[in-house]
């Protein structure tokens, strides 16, 4: 079962999908990380006058290290950004630095969508380090229930990147209005900006047919879907 040629044909079209969108990311940032913003802002600047003109005043910029790194911790209130994004002044630096403050946005109103995946985190950590080891114990035992809680797993996975696609699409339609409205870029610069955004969209669409594919696999596995029969 390790090695199923069917699991490898399931996959492909992710896997292809997600070196694609990596490849279009890199292009992207790259392609606008050339060209200055409107206003002469650095990454760090516009999140924080993001952050500031929403009324947050409780969440700190940070600098991090490596590639695209970014993120928004929502535990410690911290925005962390990675060099290439908190001192530059590039589209495409303010693009992904806004971003990130749309997170701390959504953490601050309550946005249901990330609660949700907030509550996911510790389950789908769990799950990505152990469901592989529980489902193919219960498959060599033939324990059905242990099998079922296998697939569960998967599908605790599956949720998890279903429920990240409107989290990140909204932080980006977020950062969209605000780095026009406030001025950070002109409006001619704002599609350049926006394109950084929709390139890195496409790396948690990947993510989420990966993880549509896996259950799919083990739903079949397991008997639960199509040919009942044990492969």
């Amino acid at each position: 079962m390790m090695f199923d040629p069917l699991y490898l044909l399931m996959i492909a079209p992710a896997l292809l999908l997600a070196l694609i969108a990596q490849l279009v990311v890199k292009f992207t940032f790259s392609k606008y990380s050339k060209i200055a913003s409107y206003s002469g802002m650095t990454g760090a600047q516009a999140a924080q006058r993001m952050l500031q003109s929403n009324g947050i005043l409780n969440v700190k910029v940070e600098q991090t290290e490596g590639f695209l790194s970014d993120h928004y911790d929502p535990s410690k209130k911290v925005l962390r950004l990675s060099p290439d994004v908190f001192g530059s002044n590039s589209l495409a630096a303010i693009g992904v630095a806004c971003h990130e403050a749309g997170h701390a946005l959504q953490d601050a109103q309550g946005y249901f969508p990330l609660v949700v995946r907030s509550t996911l985190v510790p389950v789908t950590q769990f799950s990505s380090q152990f469901a592989y080891l529980v489902f193919f114990l219960g498959f060599i035992l033939s324990f059905k229930p242990l099998i079922l809680v296998g697939v569960g797993m998967f599908a605790c996975a599956f949720l998890f990147a279903v429920i990240t696609l409107p989290v990140e699409w909204d932080a980006s339609a977020r950062a969209k209005a605000h780095i026009v409205n406030s001025g950070i870029v002109s409006p001619m610069q704002a599609s350049a900006a926006g394109s950084v955004l929709n390139a890195a969209f496409l790396t948690y669409l990947a993510g989420a047919v990966a993880a549509l594919m896996t259950l799919i696999y083990y739903l079949m596995k397991a008997g639960l879907l199509g040919d009942n029969r044990r492969r």
